[in-house]
């Protein structure tokens, strides 16, 4: 706007600058046209249009076209301090939602990975594992090194997932694939210590140190039928004993509450995977998930800041931003 204290136009400049605004930003006459048309020089025209957005003469709306939903990415970011939103259409609900949140993070990664990213990768993610399907290779190297942040190793048909996970996002970005060569909950902390000295896990907990990008799913208190299928899921005592302690999800196996507060789960100690601590300190932290049976859970790990990026659907966007 022009600043204040500025002289006070007359109405013949104000009558000379509204038609020079209308012809340009109405009409669509190009800026040589209109100072022919007018009998003006050309300089004059272009500082009579950036006088008229001074002014407030023209005011610019960005009208979203349908299924854009840029004012709830907005709401979203600014209701829980998020770096950036991505909101898409759904069709059904439950799984049916996983095509389109696959889609949108693909090209989410592909507008967004520049050069140099380390990116640790949750290996039980449905939409994840849909996402690289559909995700185009880069023409030149984007990242370093994708790894996994979670142990991998359980059912042979659902690690084969795990694997193509992790090597086919490294083979679209250039980058060099590290595997978790062991499960994710083993039968003892004795076990998780040992395993966790082995130099194949030593050489992923190094990498995680590093990691510029966390690509994420969240899940809901329930497992789901890939966490299942894994051979890597809670038994049903554990799930009891994380809802009396007030879990509703999950990010990498670490539960947290309604407020994203870390849950003190019976099985943290057997758990082999990055540290909530160190998961939080990732630059990047992108949460894909969406369906309404996982509210509860995205609301929490947006709350705690279990992620800083979140691509879900509409109606999950709409709840988040209520009062609940």
């Amino acid at each position: 706007m022009v600043a204040a204290g500025s002289s006070t136009p007359s109405d013949d400049h104000m009558r000379l600058l509204v038609k020079v605004a209308r012809m340009y930003h109405e009409r669509g006459v190009r800026q040589p046209e209109i100072a022919a048309h007018l009998n003006l020089s050309q300089a004059r025209v272009s500082r009579l249009l950036k006088e008229a957005v001074d002014r407030g003469v023209v005011r610019t709306v960005v009208v979203s076209p349908e299924g854009v939903h840029a004012e709830l990415e907005d709401a979203l970011v600014a209701r829980y301090g998020l770096r950036d939103a991505v909101v898409v259409e759904v069709e059904g609900t439950g799984v049916e939602v996983i095509p389109a949140l696959a889609a949108a993070t693909a090209t989410y990664l592909d507008a967004t990975l520049k050069g140099g990213d380390v990116i640790g990768v949750s290996s039980w993610s449905a939409t994840l594992l849909e996402a690289v399907k559909v995700m185009r290779a880069k023409t030149s190297s984007v990242a370093q090194e994708v790894v996994q942040l979670i142990g991998g190793s359980g059912s042979p048909e659902v690690q084969l997932h795990a694997t193509r996970l992790t090597s086919r996002l490294a083979e679209l970005t250039g980058a060099r694939p590290v595997f978790a060569p062991s499960a994710a909950l083993v039968g003892s902390r004795e076990l998780r210590d040992l395993l966790s000295q082995e130099p194949a896990m030593l050489q992923v907990t190094k990498t995680w140190s590093h990691l510029t990008l966390a690509l994420l799913g969240i899940g809901s208190l329930d497992p789901s039928p890939l966490l299942r299928r894994s051979g890597n899921a809670i038994t049903a005592q554990d799930q009891q004993q994380l809802k009396e302690l007030g879990a509703v999800g999950d990010v990498c196996a670490r539960y947290f509450d309604a407020e994203g507060n870390p849950v003190d789960a019976p099985f943290n100690d057997r758990l082999i995977g990055i540290d909530p601590d160190q998961l939080r300190a990732v630059d990047r932290r992108i949460g894909v998930a969406g369906g309404m049976d996982k509210a509860a859970a995205i609301r929490g790990a947006a709350r705690g800041g279990w992620i800083n990026i979140l691509i879900t659907d509409v109606e999950v966007a709409r709840d988040l931003l209520s009062d609940n």
